[in-house]
């Protein structure tokens, strides 16, 4: 069975000027996070502004990570929606495009009780035929995914694991210890990855996976040293390099992911671009904290 460990990137969705999907910088960034070392890919996310892409421009963005991966890398595609029918046809569609894995999000807005929500991973599960990792993410959803709900689900064959957003550290080492450690995932491996670049280190040292990363878009090759670093055991590295990365991940949270990321991302020359509305710009403030601690961090700025 499938298990996922070490770094992850969250990716952007770069977009051109007019607000149209850069597709061929999607295939830079892709071929740019293989080039640094990352462990794998997921597109589709939060981070790649999903709810206000076509049907049409997902599609095309799932082939190029398919095939700018090669099998070298997992692709985990996004595949949620807050209808069960849409996440399960999203789920068939990447595994038809070649995905390795699909990440579904808790369904946001109906704020479905723990029934609604065990029935709906169920489905994805069952009918998606993907390898699925749930996606915990309460700030964005409305609902939080309790142990005792998290254990029924990692009893569901295809389910495989976990990205946590849910900000509570205790409740993530509940779930590593309650679930992923016994191995009681109806004895199968149960990935518990860090939905926050701010808590990869200590969830790493309560036993967790890795991180699917949204600093990682800028800086895959550091990310990716603190996450093998502490799976390593080598938790002094892994501190020096949280302390060394904690300002711009500060700061890359400094408004709603993810204009900042792109925004710096921009300024470094990566393509980036603007965001879709309902999101809008960087404003002053936030962007002379991002760009103090990208200069801090000794990251090159061309804009």
């Amino acid at each position: 069975m499938t298990r996922f460990r070490g770094a992850f990137t969250a990716l952007i969705t770069p977009m051109l000027p007019n607000g149209e999907v850069d597709y061929e910088g999607f295939r830079r960034l892709v071929a740019f996070q293989l080039a640094e070392g990352i462990d794998g890919i997921v597109p589709l996310g939060t981070t790649g502004e999903t709810p206000t892409l076509e049907e049409d421009e997902e599609e095309k963005l799932i082939r190029i990570a398919v095939e700018e991966a090669k099998g070298r890398v997992p692709v985990i595609i996004g595949t949620g929606s807050n209808a069960t029918k849409y996440a399960v046809k999203y789920a068939k569609r990447a595994r038809a495009l070649g995905a390795d894995a699909a990440l579904v999000v808790t369904p946001y807005y109906n704020k479905p009780n723990d029934d609604g929500l065990f029935r709906h991973f169920e489905a994805v599960a069952r009918e998606g035929e993907l390898p699925v990792l749930v996606y915990n993410i309460a700030s964005r959803t409305g609902r939080n995914i309790s142990l005792p709900l998290m254990e029924k689900l990692a009893a569901i064959p295809g389910i495989i694991g976990v990205k946590e957003a849910s900000g509570d550290i205790s409740q993530i080492g509940d779930v590593i210890r309650e679930i992923a450690i016994p191995g009681r995932a109806g004895g199968r491996p149960f990935t518990v990855l860090s939905g926050d670049d701010a808590l990869t280190l200590p969830l790493l040292a309560l036993g967790g996976d890795g991180v699917v990363s949204v600093l990682s878009n800028l800086v895959p090759a550091k990310v990716t040293a603190l996450a093998h670093a502490c799976l390593e055991g080598d938790f002094a590295e892994g501190r020096r390099l949280h302390y060394e990365l904690l300002p711009l991940i500060k700061a890359a949270f400094v408004e709603t992911n993810p204009i900042p990321i792109k925004a710096a991302m921009t300024w470094t020359g990566l393509p980036g671009g603007p965001v879709r509305l309902p999101l809008g710009s960087l404003g002053d403030p936030g962007a002379a904290v991002l760009r103090k601690a990208m200069q801090d961090l000794g990251i090159k700025l061309q804009g």
